[in-house]
């Protein structure tokens, strides 16, 4: 797990998305540009919550999220996504 330089403010959660499958089940090898989204990743800093709801996500934590939830960031040469807790539907 990568260590970044950054503190959410309020419910937001900073992720590292898991890397795309690049195999199927049956062993067919997906090129890069029929790969979809990954909708799985690390997370690697949590805000504090809001005043009413506390976050639930820890860091460490391998969550499941929308797969277009959250905005895009590339930060100390990683990429991450910023997006609020409440895009987050599990934690596996």
């Amino acid at each position: 797990m990568s260590k970044i330089n950054i503190k959410p403010l309020a419910d937001r959660v900073v992720i590292e998305p898991l890397a795309a499958e690049t195999k199927t089940a049956s062993g067919i090898y997906i090129p890069d540009s029929a790969k979809e989204k990954p909708q799985q990743g690390k997370v690697v800093a949590v805000g504090k919550g809001t005043k009413d709801e506390p976050t639930t996500v820890k860091v460490g934590d391998t969550v499941l999220y929308g797969k277009y939830a959250g905005t895009e960031l590339k930060l100390d040469g990683g990429d991450y996504i910023i997006m609020r807790e409440s895009d987050i539907f599990a934690i596996l």
